[in-house]
């Protein structure tokens, strides 16, 4: 496996930190806020009920059963509590998923851009990684008979990201419904919606059965650290992933899970705050970003990146985030991280303060003013 990239330049960060450097963090896509109250005041009520327990290896069914209600009321999808694994972090649910779907050899189409786990989990079991190439000015998403074009005798699933980690861009759903079409399992990464600033998401079980979707509370929650994820499966995948999930993980957290019904039915006001806010950094941050000279063709409209060209100012992306890093005291992601489609690029997050984006900009103006 390769290294996480962003991680190297955050523990980079850290380093910087500890020897008394003040570094601005626009590198982690890591929610800011503080979780909200009623998942917290959820979680300290399950313990204080003794909820401390193994539960189902599936997840208790009061959660399942509100993620099925979720789905419908969202986007008018149909999903009983049976299709649905609980795992602790949408991570193992990837781990899990990749396992029971893929045989040793089996290929999955990755778009490049991508996040940079995929590969790594899909190799991990024995697949092979497929990363197609897509245009910038395409939005960077699937063109669908590329995607056709590239599918052979061992191409068995292709994922979607939308809204996308590097690059911000939200499918639309006519795109969506011809990549549903193809004669392929499709794994839809949807652990960014709710978190869209422009139109609206969709669900890969609005266009298709043949879906797995995976999902969790970290991002639009602001729960990163409470590790709760989810699958929704077809019914045949499901027995076998449990079994794998009994064997690996025994359970999610126990008062985790309650608190989790807490986030899907009582904080709608709370994420609408942590939204509007987020909208507010983005558009600061691609004003800023484009003053400064940095390209990007088509602005993002979901999750909370931007994903700027920076080829102007070297063909080394990982070189010239550490060179930022040093100088400016700005912690950013090189674009390698996320594929050779991204090398010559740099992710910026907006998950700090309207106050500490604005002095990561002065501090690039300043970086910039002095190459």
């Amino acid at each position: 496996m390769k290294p996480f990239y962003v991680m190297e330049v955050l523990e980079r960060a850290q380093e910087l930190e500890r020897a008394g450097e003040d570094v601005v963090h626009l590198e982690v896509g890591e929610p800011d806020f503080d979780t909200p109250e009623p998942i917290k005041e959820a979680c300290l009520r399950a313990l204080r009920e003794g909820k401390t327990h193994y539960t189902h290896s599936l997840g208790i069914l009061e959660l399942r059963e509100a993620i099925c209600e979720h789905y419908w009321e969202k986007y008018g999808v149909e999903v009983t509590p049976d299709q649905v694994v609980i795992t602790s972090g949408t991570s193992p649910g990837m781990l899990l998923l990749f396992s029971v779907l893929l045989d040793r050899g089996d290929e999955v189409i990755l778009p490049d851009p991508y996040y940079p786990c995929y590969p790594n989990f899909v190799q991990y079991v024995g697949g092979v990684p497929k990363a197609l190439p897509t245009e910038e000015a395409e939005g960077f998403r699937y063109e669908p008979q590329r995607v056709r074009e590239s599918i052979g005798p061992r191409t068995k699933a292709i994922v979607v990201n939308s809204p996308s980690n590097p690059t911000g861009v939200v499918m639309e759903p006519e795109r969506l419904r011809e990549i549903a079409s193809l004669p392929l399992w499709v794994v839809s990464d949807e652990i960014y919606h709710g978190l869209v600033y422009e139109g609206r998401e969709h669900t890969m079980l609005e266009f298709t059965d043949r879906c797995f979707v995976l999902n969790g509370f970290s991002k639009l929650y602001a729960m990163t650290g409470w590790r709760l994820g989810y699958v929704i499966a077809p019914r045949e995948f499901v027995r076998p992933m449990q079994i794998l999930a009994q064997n690996l993980f025994i359970s999610a957290n126990a008062f985790v899970q309650w608190a989790g019904i807490a986030a899907l039915k009582e904080t709608h006001d709370a994420v609408e705050r942590m939204r509007r806010e987020y909208n507010r950094r983005r558009l600061f941050m691609l004003g800023e970003l484009r003053k400064l000279g940095f390209g990007i063709e088509v602005e993002p409209t979901g999750a909370f990146y931007i994903l700027a060209r920076a080829r102007h100012l070297s063909e080394d992306s990982l070189k010239l985030a550490f060179d930022i890093l040093e100088k400016a005291k700005v912690g950013v992601t090189p674009g390698v991280d996320f594929g050779p489609g991204a090398e010559g690029y740099l992710r910026f997050s907006y998950t700090t303060s309207m106050e500490r984006i604005e002095e990561g900009m002065r501090r690039l103006q300043g970086y910039l003013e002095s190459l």
